[in-house]
Parts: C-alpha cells; structure tokens; sequence
C-alpha cells in the first residue's frame, strides 16, 4: 500500500500538476483537440472531422478519450490533457506490477519510478497525442501474454487479444503486428514456437476482432474507400515507407532518442546494454523477454521511414525493469536521482515547458483576434505553418493564404504527404471583396504579404511577440534576436 500511495502521489506530482496552465499547441495537439472539438460539436462519435470535414488520420480510441473529458471537465487544456495523464498513471502501476510479479516488489517500485521520472515519458504523460493510451494497451498485451506463458494460463491470453484490439482502436494495425512480432521472436528463442497454436485460438481471434469491428466496420460502411486509401495507405503504408521528414530518417535516431529519453538514467543504459550482451547465453527468461520486447521496438521503428521522438514509447517499460536491476543494490543513488528529478521536473514544467508550449500555440493570437471576428469576418493566416491551435480557441474558420504558385505545390495530392493538408485554402486573387479580413501574419512573410496586397488599405491592430525562450535561443545561436515579433495582425474594412 505503501509503495501504492507514492505512486500515486509522483503522478500527481509529475503528470497532472499545473496541466490546465499549458496551452493546445501546433500542429499535433491542436490538430487532435481541435478534431475531438468538432466531432463533440457535430454530436458524432464515429468519424473524426476537422476543418468541417472527415478525418482518417488515427483511430477512434483517443479522440474517444478527449470527447468524455471535454463532456466532463469541458472544452480546456485540462481536460485535453487529463486522460494522457491518466495513461501515464496506469502505466506506472502497471509496471510496478509487471516488475514485482517478475523479480519483486522493489525492483516493481524502482522500475516504475524511473519510469516516471525519465524525460521522454514525462514530456508524453502531457501530450495531447495518442502515443500513452498506446504504450498502456501496447504492453498490457505483451504483459498477460509472458504471465499466461509462464503460468501456462491461456485465460490470459484473452486479455492479450483484448489489449490488442484496444491498440488497434488507438494507433491501428501496429497494435497487433508489433506485439505479435515480439511474441513471436520470444518464443523461437525459448525454441517453442508450437505455442502459438495455444495463443492463436478461435475464440481470442473472435474477441480481437469483435473489438477492432466496434470502429472500423461501420467506418468502412460509411466511409468505404476513402478511408481504407487515408487511413491504411497514407497513415500506416506510406508512413513506414516514406519518411515525413527526411532529416530524422537517419540510422542513429532512436539511439539518440533513448540516451536522451531517459534522462537522467541515461548513464546505466550503456553499461546495462553491454552486461546483457557479455552474458547473452546466460539471461534467464524473464530477461529475455525483456530484451526482445524493448530491442524489437527500437529496431522495427528504426527500419520504418518516418521516425518520430514517441513511436519507440512502448518500449520504455521493459527498458525500465532491465535499469531498475541495475538499482537494487545501488539504493542511495537511485533515491538521490529520482528525488532530484521530482525537483527539477516541475521547475522544467513551469519555466520551460510552459514558455515553449506558449512560443507554440496560437493562444495569444486567439486572444487579441476574438473580439475583432464577427459572422462578416473572413480570417487568413499567412505564413510557414498553419496554426491549427488558432482554430481551436477562436472557433472561426481560418483559411491558408497562398500564392497561387505555392498553393500548387501544397495542394492535397493522395498517397502523398500533402494529402495531409486538409485545412482551408485561400489564395490572393480569392481574398472577398464584400467581407471584413482579418490577416494573421508570420513577420518573416510580412513583406510577401503587403506586396500582394498592395492594392489593399491594412490597418495594423495587433502585434504578437516573440516568446522568452525563443528570443533567448535566437541570442545564443544568433548572437542577438532575429526579430522581436513573431505575428502582426491585419484588418481590412469592407
């Protein structure tokens, strides 16, 4: 109970504390927000929208999550950010269990606590991203598969094929392939790989599948082939075969993701890693598993196209339980690391993460535009990227005003990236000549905005500037501030 009672209370602490203070920032998290804010809107619990149209982007799981916290806490950055937190949670506890079922109740505790105050796991129990509810339904079906396997138990495996299918509804088919991958090399390694015959029964497969049909039978009835060509063949194909960014697509990425995602147990992984590999043939079971699970993960990711920081999550908690070994007998470092990081955490969460969430988000934007909008309001925004968060807090439709040239080059194309650029377009020429404007616009694509405007009369009425951080981080690479603002605000009368 003991051990129960601060875990409960490091969560609090770590991933609940302070999170109404953070604003919905761009581009992923407005884009969830703001998708679950539509469906809400719309009444419709079935098809993700956004910018008034469907949206096969993910699966139902997490906009499913942000629906019932927006229905209880409304529409806020609390409520946004309360069940990525409650994921968290859960996926301490369940590796406080997980590792006290493998070895003992302090190996669970410690591994959980370094768990939870590792950097990347910190950042994510915050997120507005679907990438927590994964991680818990990810290794709560690898966890009743190894304990079923070890207790010869294949009740459990109904709760494996349950787990899944809820990983299915969270991320898509990766739920099912990545976990049945591991189970998979697990059990050639042990030399058993006839016990798949005892995993893959009729009535775990009927179960798996009655759960993955709740959400995506009636969505290919409705939708048919725009959302397989959406969901499968751009989120899920094309994501793992063509990178989205190329300068992630490098072969030491998730190196330098896990070194720095554990942070500030970082230092044990190198020697953990070469004291696993000495004693190789020598590892007993649990260890094995282990292994395979956080190695499989990292490599399957490392070989897929587009890399991003959350995508090797799943496995941090077998990572976890392998450092926390490394503690046991080592007490007095491990209270002096983790009480340290339960200090430093909430200071970065103050006075880091929340100036960088502020430099990220359209909040204040939102805030001096709102009551200059009315229903003969026509909104733009010109620049880099597009503010998803801007739509969010205004509730108005913001259109991306383009060249016709550049609008050619970003325009929607299937099977591609671009596809991806489902917001509003607007261009120049199509700027209403029988409505108010208001130009929300980037300061480095200002002088391309007045110059095809130019037969327009603007009145400046607002200016946003830079957040502290970003000011600072442009003294120290740049030697002084680019620009002191980052927005100017435009109206055009009628």
């Amino acid at each position: 109970m003991v051990n129960f009672i601060c875990l409960l209370i490091v969560a609090l602490i770590l991933f609940f504390a302070g999170n109404w203070l953070l604003p919905i920032t761009d581009p992923t998290e407005a884009v969830y927000a703001l998708t679950a804010k539509e469906m809400l809107a719309a009444g419709d619990w079935l098809s993700p929208r956004i910018y008034g149209d469907f949206w096969f982007d993910k699966p139902i799981m997490f906009y499913w999550e942000l629906l019932i916290a927006y229905k209880i806490f409304g529409v806020n950055e609390f409520a946004s950010r309360f069940f990525p937190a409650v994921f968290a949670t859960l996926g301490l506890f369940l590796t406080y269990f997980f590792g006290a079922k493998l070895y003992d109740k302090k190996t669970g505790f410690a591994a959980a606590i370094i768990l939870a105050t590792s950097l990347e796991y910190w950042y994510i129990s915050h997120a507005v991203i679907t990438d927590m509810t994964l991680l818990v339904m990810f290794s709560l079906t690898l966890i009743s598969f190894y304990l079923g396997y070890r207790a010869k138990n294949p009740r459990l495996y109904l709760m494996a094929f349950a787990a899944s299918g809820v990983a299915v509804l969270t991320k898509g088919p990766i739920g099912f392939f990545l976990p049945g991958l591991i189970i998979l090399i697990f059990l050639a390694w042990q030399g058993d790989l006839q016990h798949l015959q005892k995993l893959f029964r009729v009535k775990n497969l009927l179960l798996f599948a009655a759960i993955v049909a709740i959400w995506y039978l009636p969505m290919t009835i409705i939708h048919g082939a725009e959302f397989v060509e959406n969901f499968l063949g751009v989120h899920n194909f094309l994501r793992a075969t063509v990178s989205e960014y190329q300068k992630t697509d490098v072969w030491y990425y998730y190196s330098l993701v896990s070194l720095i995602g554990f942070f500030p147990w970082s230092f044990a992984i190198i020697g953990i890693a070469i004291k696993k590999f000495r004693r190789l043939p020598k590892l007993d079971v649990p260890e094995k598993f282990l292994l395979v699970w956080a190695l499989t993960v990292v490599i399957f990711f490392q070989l897929c196209a587009t890399k991003y920081v959350t995508y090797t999550l799943p496995a941090m908690i077998p990572a976890a339980i392998l450092l926390s070994r490394c503690f046991v007998n080592r007490w007095k470092v491990f209270v002096g690391v983790a009480g340290a990081t339960l200090i430093i955490f909430p200071l970065l969460q103050f006075f880091v993460a929340l100036p960088l969430a502020e430099d990220n988000s359209a909040r204040r934007e939102a805030e001096m535009i709102l009551p200059l909008i009315d229903d003969k309001t026509c909104v733009v925004s010109h620049g880099e990227k597009y503010p998803s968060s801007l739509v969010f807090y205004t509730g108005a439709k913001v259109y991306r005003l383009e060249t016709k040239y550049h609008f050619y080059h970003i325009k929607p194309q299937k099977m591609t990236w671009k596809s991806k650029n489902v917001m509003p377009f607007m261009t120049f020429d199509e700027l209403p000549a029988d409505k108010k404007i208001l130009a929300i616009v980037s300061v480095d694509w200002e002088r391309k905005f007045l110059d095809n405007t130019f037969l327009y009369k603007w009145e400046l009425v607002g200016e946003v500037p830079k957040g502290a951080l970003e000011s600072l981080t442009e003294k120290i690479f740049y030697g002084r501030e680019h620009k002191e603002l980052k927005y100017k605000i435009y109206r055009r009368e009628i």
